[in-house]
C-alpha cells in the first residue's frame, strides 16, 4: 500500500479558567496541515504512464444550469480536455502543448456577450482563445490571428476583467521570468485580437497566476521564491510585493510554488490559494489587505485517492448542484492511484465545505457572491 505524505499532528493549547469553565482550544496554524477529501475524480488523461501530462484546471460556471458546468483542463502533451462534474470527459481539443488555462465571462463581442477560455500554447508560443457554447459547454476557436508572445517559452496564463473599463486582458509568463499583459478586443468579423500593453518580470521561473477582477490585483507565483502581488491595471507600473509567508520562512510551504487561484466572497472577503508542490499541500491566505496566511490543507485518500505534486488548481464559491452545493475546489493529481495501481494523471474534485469546515476556525462559505456577473 502506498504511503501518503502529509503532516497530521495538531498542537492543542488548553487554558483553564479560574472558575473551572470550559477550556479554550487554540491551534497553531504554522504547525498544522488540515485534511480534506475529494469525492470525484476526472477520467485520466490519455498519455504514457510516467508522463507529466495533466496540468491546470479551470471551472466554467453554467449560470443557466449550474449542474451542467464544466471543468476545462490542460493535457500539456496534447491539448484541452473538457469534463462534466461527474468527472467524465465530454470533449477533447488537440490544439497542442497547452500549459495553463483560465475562463472569463461576458466578453463584449460587438454587443454579443460571450464566455471565453484562454491558454498558453507552448507548441506555437502563443495565447490561444476559445468561446464557450453556453448550451453545450463545447469550445470554438475565436482568435483572430496567432497571438505570438515575446516571452521565452510561454508557461503561466490568466485572464483579468477590468470592470471599471469593461475591458478584458490576458497575462502570460515565460520560463525566463518575463510577463506580458495583453489587451483583448473584438474584430469586425467577430473574432478576438490582442496587443501587448505592459511588460513586467520576476527574478526566476514563474508559473501560476491569477488576477482579482474586483480588487485589481495580479498574483504571480515564482516557483522558488513565493507569490508576488502586482497591480493588474494596464496603466500601472511594475511595483511588486511578496505575499508574506509564501517563502521559506513558513515551514508549511515547500517549493516549488505552482498553481494559484482565488475564492471570491462578498465585500472583498475570500481567499488566495497556492499549491505547495514540495509537500503536497495547499496554502490559504486572505484575499484582501496584506494577504495574511490562514493555514494549509492537504487532500488525502477517501472515496477517491488524494492529490500529490499538484500543478494547477481552481476554486469556485457558487453552488454547482447536489455534489457541490457549497462550491468546488479542484486540483491536478501528479500521482493518480486506482487502489494500489498507478494510473495516468487526472484532476480531483473536492466540495468546498470539506475544506472550509476542516479549518479551525472554519473558512467562510459564501455561495451568494457571483464574480461572473
Amino acid at each position: 500500500m502506498r504511503t501518503v505524505y502529509f503532516i497530521s499532528f495538531l498542537v492543542l493549547v488548553f487554558s483553564a479558567c479560574k472558575n473551572n469553565t470550559e477550556s479554550v482550544v487554540s491551534i497553531n496554524i504554522y504547525d498544522t496541515i488540515f485534511q480534506a477529501t475529494a469525492i470525484i475524480e476526472t477520467t485520466p488523461v490519455s498519455s504514457q504512464l510516467d508522463d507529466d501530462a495533466a496540468d491546470d484546471p479551470s471551472i466554467w460556471y453554467n449560470s443557466t444550469n449550474p449542474s451542467e458546468s464544466r471543468i476545462i483542463g490542460t493535457d500539456k502533451k496534447r491539448g484541452i480536455c473538457v469534463y462534466d462534474l461527474n468527472g467524465q470527459e465530454r470533449n477533447f481539443y488537440p490544439v497542442g502543448r497547452v500549459n495553463n488555462i483560465d475562463v472569463r465571462y461576458n466578453f463584449n463581442l460587438n454587443g454579443n456577450y460571450i464566455d471565453i477560455v484562454g491558454a498558453s500554447n507552448r507548441t506555437t508560443n502563443t495565447i490561444d482563445l476559445m468561446m464557450v457554447n453556453r448550451d453545450s459547454g463545447t469550445l470554438t476557436p475565436i482568435t483572430a490571428r496567432k497571438l505570438n508572445s515575446e516571452v521565452d517559452e510561454v508557461y503561466g496564463f490568466c485572464f483579468y476583467h477590468d470592470k471599471q473599463l469593461n475591458k478584458h486582458y490576458a497575462f502570460v509568463n515565460g520560463k525566463n521570468g518575463f510577463l506580458e499583459q495583453w489587451e483583448l478586443f473584438a474584430t469586425s468579423n467577430n473574432l478576438i485580437d490582442g496587443k501587448i500593453v505592459r511588460k513586467m518580470r520576476v527574478g526566476s521561473q514563474p508559473e501560476g497566476m491569477v488576477a482579482d477582477d474586483e480588487l485589481g490585483n495580479l498574483f504571480v507565483g515564482e516557483e522558488d521564491k513565493g507569490i508576488w502581488k502586482f497591480s493588474a491595471k494596464s496603466d500601472a507600473d511594475s511595483t511588486r510585493t511578496l505575499v508574506a509567508d509564501t517563502d521559506t520562512a513558513n515551514h508549511n510551504i515547500s517549493y516549488d510554488m505552482e498553481g494559484i487561484t482565488l475564492y471570491y466572497g462578498a465585500n472583498g472577503q475570500g481567499y488566495l490559494i497556492g499549491s505547495s508542490q514540495g509537500n503536497n499541500s495547499y496554502a490559504i491566505f486572505n484575499r484582501s489587505g496584506n494577504n495574511e496566511y490562514l493555514g494549509s490543507f492537504s487532500v488525502i485518500d477517501s472515496m477517491v485517492d488524494g492529490s500529490e505534486e499538484t500543478d494547477g488548481i481552481d476554486v469556485i464559491n457558487v453552488s454547482l448542484g447536489s455534489n457541490f452545493p457549497q462550491g468546488l475546489f479542484i486540483a491536478q493529481d501528479g500521482f493518480n492511484y486506482d487502489g494500489d495501481s498507478l494510473s495516468t494523471q487526472n484532476f480531483k474534485l473536492v466540495p468546498w465545505q470539506n475544506i472550509g469546515n476542516a479549518f479551525k476556525p472554519n473558512l467562510i462559505i459564501d455561495t451568494s457572491f457571483q464574480i461572473h456577473k
